[in-house]
């Protein structure tokens, strides 16, 4: 918290005291935490807000809280599993043919501790946090390339900066599993991917960011120890989806290069000084290789 705190001293308020009525948004996990907290403060500037979320008893007490506080009636509830990838594919062709978007955000994430397969075989951190927001994102791309200033912003965590992209083992079927690092490793995942998506899609503009530490039931329940030891100087909600809104609806976020990392409203290096984490172009070309790959062959058992 005392990180935010000295950093919003240089915020300008103005950044994001903006009406963003007529837009239209995309929040994946935002039934609680860092994803219901942006969904909020967009619902107050009068954007369209559309939620996306695995539970839908939560979900739909997050949805009343939003039109409650906020007075704004556009507050849309799907339900989806991201870490389903036909789901995901299902969900954005019926959402392509029906609505429009100018900002996704993919803030929906786990940390699995123990090494848990989905249905579909697949690891269940890489198919939320990686190959989830891979599809749900490439599918919504032709829908946010019809819209003057699209954005595409990714939650990812400052945990990536111990990780260097490794893609011979994406499932994490060898050594001993540390969900720990998983995730890192998944963060990571994350900011190649943007870094990806900037270079070729050139009128959207991406970012990922790191909310710092906050307290939000994901913490809780998947950090327990951390939580006990960090509780009294965690960010609240609020705090931590600060830079995600900022970078959401605020006209300052554009004017900065496409595919940066963020971090209380302000780019910051994706690699620590010799940390030893940069990859090879190839590498992060490989990542993309095969993650469209699994995607297609998710879609292709996929009706419609």
């Amino acid at each position: 918290r005392g990180g935010y705190e000295s950093a919003s001293k240089h915020f300008n308020p103005a950044d994001v005291e903006v009406d963003v009525g007529g837009r239209s948004f995309l929040v994946t996990g935002s039934n609680s935490g860092i994803g219901k907290a942006t969904a909020k403060e967009i619902a107050k500037r009068g954007g369209t807000v559309h939620l996306v979320c695995r539970n839908k008893e939560r979900a739909q007490v997050a949805q009343e809280e939003i039109v409650t506080e906020t007075g704004n009636q556009n507050i849309f509830l799907h339900i989806v599993d991201i870490s389903n990838p036909k789901e995901v594919w299902k969900f954005a062709e019926k959402f392509r043919n029906e609505h429009k978007l100018n900002v996704l955000i993919n803030n929906a994430g786990c940390m699995v501790n123990n090494r848990e397969l989905t249905e579909d075989g697949l690891e269940k951190n890489f198919a939320t946090n990686t190959l989830g927001t891979y599809i749900l994102t490439t599918a919504l791309l032709p829908l946010l390339e019809k819209e003057a200033d699209a954005r595409v912003i990714t939650v990812s965590s400052g945990g990536m900066l111990v990780q260097k992209l490794n893609i011979s083992d994406l499932q994490s079927e060898n050594g001993t599993f540390d969900g720990t690092m998983v995730y890192a490793q998944n963060k990571r995942q994350q900011v190649v991917l943007t870094e990806q998506w900037a270079k070729t899609h050139r009128n959207i503009h991406f970012s990922v960011m790191h909310p710092g530490w906050a307290d939000t039931p994901a913490v809780r329940s998947s950090m327990p120890d951390f939580y006990e030891k960090m509780k009294n100087s965690l960010r609240t909600e609020a705090q931590g989806a600060d830079t995600v809104v900022w970078l959401a609806v605020s006209a300052e976020a554009t004017k900065l290069p496409s595919g940066l990392f963020f971090q209380d409203r302000q780019p910051v290096a994706v690699h620590l000084p010799l940390a030893n984490t940069h990859s090879p172009p190839e590498d992060e070309e490989k990542l993309m290789e095969v993650l469209e790959a699994f995607s297609q062959k998710f879609r292709s058992s996929s009706p419609g």
